[in-house]
């Protein structure tokens, strides 16, 4: 079990590296046209410091974006899950302002809070990654078999008791779910606002002033760095999980 969770992982990534490598190599590429795995190490060395310094900028807002995208999308999900009402009202607003491209936003957020770099960061992150939370909470909640609740109800439970014993276990798995993929919204959205804003700081800028220089490994480092980071954080989620949702889990057969 611990080789097949850790073990495999390693390896897949392994092989992915090895055929990038064999890909550059097959086709002559330089590095300034497309770099390799053997030329990223020396990125990040050249540029160790500043990869923690905006690194750390980078992870910071993106969990400050994806927390106040966990609390809103939450809070919504359950106004909708439990008021068919309030379902039938928010919804199209939601989808509509979902599909609208975050990229086209990125700009009007930046020219409305000129040197709030921080706070535009933060706000295009949980703009991108609260989406998915709300719809699976609502989903989970407005999908409640109605004889559990019933049963509780007869039983003299309030609506809170029947929220904490029934409700919230059931939509865990579904919120979870969300969060795997909000955590790699909100990396996208850090992104997309460092690399616009002029006063960019982050993986982002970091990016950005490599393709300026045209210095395609820092380019590509940076993008491995973004991975790792967003890694990371999917690997805490699946911790949460295991830890408050993992009777849910189901073995493959």
């Amino acid at each position: 079990m611990t080789w097949q969770k850790v073990g495999v992982p390693i390896l897949a990534m392994a092989i992915f590296l090895a055929l990038w490598e064999l890909l550059v190599w097959a086709n002559g590429w330089p590095n300034y046209k497309m770099a390799s795995p053997s030329d990223l190490w020396p990125a990040f060395w050249k540029f160790r410091e500043l990869f923690f310094v905006m690194g750390w900028d980078t992870l910071w807002r993106t969990v400050v974006g994806l927390m106040l995208a966990v609390v809103v999308g939450v809070g919504l999900g359950m106004v909708m899950g439990f008021s068919r009402v309030m379902r039938d009202a928010l919804y199209p607003l939601l989808v509509g302002f979902n599909a609208i491209p975050k990229a086209t936003v990125v700009p009007i957020v930046a020219l409305m809070f000129v040197g709030q770099h921080d706070f535009n960061t933060i706000l295009i992150a949980f703009m991108i990654s609260f989406f998915p939370i709300a719809v699976s909470v609502s989903i989970g909640l407005s999908t409640l078999e109605p004889e559990y609740r019933d049963i509780l109800r007869s039983l003299g439970a309030s609506q809170i008791t029947v929220f904490w014993k029934i409700a919230l276990p059931k939509t865990l798995p579904e919120f979870f779910g969300a969060l795997k993929v909000a955590v790699t919204l909100a990396f996208i959205g850090t992104n997309l606002m460092e690399i616009v804003s002029p006063h960019g700081r982050g993986l982002g800028a970091l990016f950005d002033s490599g393709k300026t220089n045209s210095d395609y490994p820092l380019m590509f480092a940076v993008l491995i760095a973004l991975a790792f980071l967003g890694i990371v954080l999917y690997y805490i989620v699946v911790a949460l999980e295991k830890t408050f949702a993992g009777w849910a889990e189901r073995s493959p057969t």
